[in-house]
């Protein structure tokens, strides 16, 4: 591992003296330590706790007794586990310029990217003299700048770092857009997000919520800020699920500048959370230039969410789909989710029939067995039988075999093409009845055969010249 340190000064023999004190002052707090953990904690459990608490301690706002800003903010995560990602420290100074120390593997390669990653993101924030350690794991461009900024903001800093997109921006997603399949993603996890396009999801979810560690939410939000920026996930469509509101309101605001093309509202119980969204979404594009409209697919969680679908789905002209988190409806219920799906059968076909009645698409949850393939498909299949368009994925595995469970059959695409045929030709001649052989075809029939053809050209099984 090299160590890559721009700024290199001879230091005073009463900082030395310092130096040394405060490292024989630490070690002391350390041996003190581990002779509570020794003495307090049981094997293995404790051992885990105290791991995680390692990281989340030293990601903690530091403020003064006088609720001033503090002088140091530590940001990111360490270990031999971690990719893609670093641990940052930055400690403010009065003068020195910027002191940059790298530890990385790729320094001698990289160095200068990272130095100016950093210096931009402090000149954003107005710190001219800060000492500044990194331990990179591979960390991109993006992430650098998330972390620093964090690290920034927990210090009590305020600011913003410049919007430097890397990527060509596409037009609004289309609100009928193929949603057969949309891939979580924990937000504050960027090594899911970098390469998560190659799998052709229709969709990713960069999750704010139930992924990410309540004292994490605030460096999940920059990182997935920098990733709607810079990261391509080839044709998918980008979708962020917010934290329940409240909290979900401040997401926005850091959000909803990159344009996002789809906002996750979780727990939804009543259409005022849904027009609060969109009203705050308003609100924010006000200010730019770019307005694309972004679309909004709230989840219901609740049995009382379920008795409120249709209003919920029929909130605003912006929601494009709904869905069901059968984790927490089943919990609700006070049942157990199970692979059948039995327990939760009438919720789904309710929310079926509310989305069918709004206008709007029908998303199924996610299926949690991630090892059981066969049951996936089963899943989906049902799913699809019952009217839902797509469901959710928490892995890459997971795309194909919901992509073939939501596909029509062979023989149900033939069957379309030849009705829909049918009906175009009764139609050029004028004739109100349209027949398939010797059987009377009803507008219904021709209806679902249509829908159909049209999924069949969208999911790239036919294409427009066979279907004429």
């Amino acid at each position: 591992m090299s160590r890559a340190k721009t700024t290199t000064r001879a230091k005073s023999p009463r900082t030395s003296r310092k130096s040394k004190a405060s490292r024989r002052s630490t070690a002391g707090r350390k041996s003190g330590s581990v002779r509570k953990k020794k003495a307090g904690q049981k094997s293995g459990v404790g051992e885990k706790r105290t791991a995680r608490a390692k990281t989340a301690v030293g990601r903690m706002v530091r403020m003064t007794r006088k609720g001033r800003a503090a002088s140091k903010g530590e940001a990111g995560r360490k270990g031999d586990d971690v990719r893609s990602d670093l641990f940052v420290s930055v400690m403010v100074k009065k003068s020195g310029g910027i002191d940059l120390e790298v530890a990385s593997k790729v320094g001698a390669f990289y160095g200068k990217s990272i130095r100016g990653t950093v210096e931009s993101v402090l000149a954003a924030y107005g710190v001219k003299n800060a000492r500044v350690r990194i331990d990179d794991k591979g960390a991109l461009p993006f992430v650098i700048g998330a972390r620093v900024e964090t690290a920034l903001r927990r210090m009590g800093r305020k600011g913003s770092a410049p919007s430097e997109v890397t990527i060509t921006r596409k037009g609004p997603s289309r609100k009928d857009r193929l949603r057969r399949s949309r891939l979580y993603l924990p937000g504050n996890e960027p090594k899911f997000a970098i390469n998560a396009g190659i799998h052709h999801p229709d969709g990713v979810i960069l999750d704010l919520e139930d992924s990410v560690h309540p004292s994490e939410k605030d460096a999940a939000r920059v990182l997935v800020r920098n990733a709607l920026r810079s990261v391509d996930f080839l044709g998918a469509e980008r979708m962020v699920r917010i934290n329940q509101l409240p909290l979900g309101l401040e997401d926005l605001d850091e959000i909803v500048p990159e344009s996002p093309d789809v906002i996750l509202i979780p727990k939804v119980e009543f259409s005022e959370q849904v027009r609060d969204v969109d009203e705050r979404i308003k609100n924010i594009q006000k200010g730019q230039d770019r307005r694309d409209t972004v679309w909004l697919m709230p989840i219901i969680e609740s049995a009382l969410g379920i008795e409120n679908a249709y209003a919920i789905a029929s909130a605003t002209t912006t929601v494009c789909a709904l869905t069901i988190g059968l984790e927490d409806y089943t919990a609700d219920l006070g049942v157990r989710k199970t692979k059948t799906g039995d327990e939760s059968h009438f919720a789904r076909m309710r929310l079926v029939n509310a989305a069918r009645a709004a206008g709007v698409q029908a998303i199924d949850s996610v299926f949690g067995d991630v090892g059981d393939v066969e049951g996936l498909k089963a899943w989906g299949i049902r799913a699809r039988s019952m009217g839902f368009e797509g469901m959710g994925c928490i892995h890459p595995r997971q795309i194909r075999p919901i992509h073939e469970a939501f596909a029509p059959a062979p023989q149900e695409i033939e069957k379309a093409l030849k009705i829909v045929k049918a009906f175009e030709e009764a139609s050029a001649k004028g004739l109100g009845v349209v027949s398939l052989g010797t059987r009377m075809i009803d507008p219904p029939v021709v209806l679902r055969a249509q829908r159909l053809v049209d999924l069949a050209k969208r999911a790239g099984l036919i294409s427009d010249k066979k279907s004429k």
